[in-house]
């Protein structure tokens, strides 16, 4: 089967200048491929190029040189874009518009009769939360609303791709919850979801894989849980924090080194937070403290994360 993206060997650049006769480069060379059936995160800071390629895969942009396909058709091609939804990140919607009729008009440009549209309408506004606001004008919308509109209309055609630019921005924690939900079942459902997000926990969360752009160069790609692995264990070793309770001269006499690190919190109870460089030291500062007749009231190791890999990722990228 064809996979649902796929870039090979991807350059794109802009003209720049008075007379554009600079270049600016935007994507210099990637490769990756989205599989069917994948919820896939393209992660990057600002001007990485994320957005470039979701241009260049929806036939907005066109590629400088190299290839991209999209549900095995040329990126670009009509038959392909019948088959994707598509929320870009800060969409307009026309202000004089109502959530029925803005469904209406996006649903047409999906080649939707005005029927099915209405038929699947009242569903997807009640999933989204804003059904009870569908005859009001977009105006009156805050920006979380419009963002769940945004959802809606990318849903309404019930594509095969599901291509989503920031689709968390402007939602609140419960909202954003929710989304993540509504990604599962699309999941469930057999469908394939891209998405740009530079919310790294929701990423974390819900994504199957992810490749990481800096500069317009793919840095990496793979299963998230063996990027956070791989880019982290040497980097951050393991991360403590220790709640104790006990004499604070004998405390700080069992720390050692460690003791500038100690922190009150309330009455006799103490904390500290500390970089040990492996389980062995884990159980040496225990056996400090307990030998010390201290009560450990918490002991928590803290998870390296998919943002500590990706910071490591890009601070490790020279400069351009």
């Amino acid at each position: 089967m064809t996979p649902a993206l796929e870039a090979i060997d991807l350059h794109k650049s802009y003209r720049r200048g008075l007379l554009g006769r600079s270049r600016q480069a935007a994507l210099k060379g990637v490769s990756f491929r989205v599989e069917r059936g994948e919820i896939f995160g393209l992660l990057g800071q600002n001007g990485a190029g994320k957005t470039t390629f979701i241009k260049i895969a929806l036939g907005i942009a066109r590629r400088t040189a190299g290839k991209a396909t999209m549900l095995g058709f040329p990126a670009g091609d009509r038959r392909a874009r019948k088959l994707v939804g598509y929320l870009p990140e800060n969409m307009r919607v026309p202000r004089h518009l109502t959530a029925l009729t803005a469904l209406d008009y996006y649903g047409g440009m999906s080649g939707l009769s005005r029927r099915e549209v209405r038929r699947r309408a009242p569903e997807l506004l009640a999933m989204v939360g804003i059904a009870e606001r569908s005859r009001d004008s977009v105006a009156t919308y805050s920006k979380g609303m419009l963002q769940r509109l945004g959802l809606a209309q990318a849903m309404l055609h019930d594509p095969d791709l599901y291509i989503l630019d920031e689709p968390t921005d402007g939602l609140d924690p419960l909202a954003r919850s929710q989304v993540r939900g509504y990604l599962a079942d699309l999941k469930k459902r057999g469908k394939t979801v891209f998405l740009n997000s530079h919310i790294l926990q929701e990423v974390e969360v819900i994504c199957d894989r992810v490749a990481i752009l800096h500069q317009g160069e793919l840095k990496t790609i793979g299963d998230v849980q063996d990027l956070r692995r791989k880019h982290t264990q040497a980097a951050t070793g393991l991360e403590v924090e220790v709640e104790m309770a006990g004499d604070e001269a004998r405390l700080r006499q069992a720390l050692g080194p460690l003791a500038p690190r100690l922190v009150r919190t309330v009455s006799d109870t103490w904390s500290l937070k500390t970089m040990l460089a492996s389980q062995t030291e884990v159980d040496q500062l225990v056996d400090s403290l307990r030998a010390a007749n201290i009560s450990i009231t918490h002991l928590g190791r803290r998870r390296a994360s998919l943002e500590d890999a990706f910071v490591q990722i890009i601070s490790a990228s020279p400069a351009a």
